[in-house]
């Protein structure tokens, strides 16, 4: 029986990335925040919070910011959300400049929405691994394997996949984004596999799937979520649709990180295991004060490796530093930015 790095090699036609591809990414380090690139000249005098304050003021400035932030930024956000919030209010706001406190290609989608306007990051290096694990060579070849196919890309990949595409999607639309599709018509799902899994049981139809799957919610651990729930017997496991589908399969719901933020404030239980990123425990916990909230467990048990490491790259100091010097700013080449509005304008006239 092959392999999945030699499935992922005959369907894609390419090496499987070290980040990117579920399962090769076993590292078992601890991710912490970064602070490099930080310049050392900053006055640690400064009270961070107002100088931000006053640069958004003074610059017409707004913070976007996604759930799986550190709390720190969650709380200085003038938009708090998840993929498909965060792409709606940017498109919908007057500012002269985001500062888009997440990962890369959630600022390429701002910046295709914006293009008139700054779009900064606090750190350019803040990725994705399903973005890197599917490079826009490799998967315009495959597009041309099925030349009559719809092709339904996760948000959460390049501006220059999303401009090969014919739908983007978040977890939160993805099944209604996949039944807007003809029925006669083959559909491609690039490029998280478990996300496309979870859509192809809701949606009522097989797919292609680009094999890919997330860094952080390929790591969960079915032994120690059971053991968890052994121990917390009273507890609801909640899940994002990108975990793997043993994990899924524990689940009492599933959903987009939003989904799940509101499911556990509707809930009579008091106890929550949280099969996502950490970062929105945050927002539980104010949301719902009275209720527990436990992270489920990664197979290492010495790592953080539930933590998104791409997400965690970002802090007040470089915040801070992006709004004050307008800098990195994300560009997109007008050809690829014209192509890849298309997509993401038909998923936004869904929801």
């Amino acid at each position: 029986m092959p392999t999945e790095p030699e499935l992922f090699r005959a369907r894609c036609g390419f090496e499987p990335l070290a980040i990117g591809y579920g399962g090769l990414y076993k590292t078992g380090m601890n991710y912490t925040r970064h602070s490099e690139g930080i310049d050392q000249d900053i006055d640690p005098s400064l009270d961070l919070e107002q100088e931000i304050a006053r640069l958004k003021k003074e610059k017409n400035a707004i913070i976007l910011a996604h759930f799986y932030q550190v709390p720190e930024i969650q709380d200085i956000a003038d938009f708090l959300g998840d993929s498909l919030q965060l792409a709606q209010q940017a498109k919908k706001t007057t500012a002269d400049v985001i500062c888009f406190a997440g990962v890369h290609f959630m600022a390429e989608t701002a910046k295709i929405l914006n293009p008139e306007r700054i779009v900064v990051v606090p750190d350019l290096e803040a990725g994705c691994s399903l973005a890197d694990g599917c490079p826009v060579d490799a998967f315009r070849a495959w597009r041309a394997k099925y030349p009559d196919a719809v092709a339904v890309s996760y948000i959460n990949c390049s501006a220059a996949v999303k401009a090969e595409s014919d739908w983007i999607c978040t977890s939160a639309n993805a099944v209604r984004v996949v039944q807007a599709i003809p029925p006669e018509k083959q559909v491609l799902f690039a490029p998280d596999r478990n996300l496309g899994r979870h859509v192809m049981k809701h949606a009522g139809r097989e797919m292609q799937l680009w094999p890919s799957t997330c860094i952080v919610h390929e790591t969960f651990s079915e032994r120690k979520i059971i053991d968890l729930k052994e121990r917390h017997k009273d507890a609801l496991f909640i899940a994002h649709p990108e975990c793997e589908p043993a994990v899924l399969r524990l689940a009492d719901y599933v959903g987009s990180t939003t989904a799940l933020l509101r499911f556990v404030q509707t809930q009579e239980a008091k106890t929550f295991i949280v099969g996502t990123e950490p970062g929105i425990l945050h927002q539980m916990k104010k949301a719902a004060p009275d209720k527990t909230f436990l992270e489920a467990p990664p197979q290492e048990g010495t790592c953080a490796c539930n933590e998104c490491p791409h997400m965690k790259r970002n802090s007040l100091e470089k915040i801070y530093l992006s709004l004050r010097d307008l800098s990195p700013r994300v560009e997109v080449p007008e050809q690829i930015a014209v192509r890849a509005l298309v997509p993401i304008e038909r998923m936004l006239s869904l929801s």
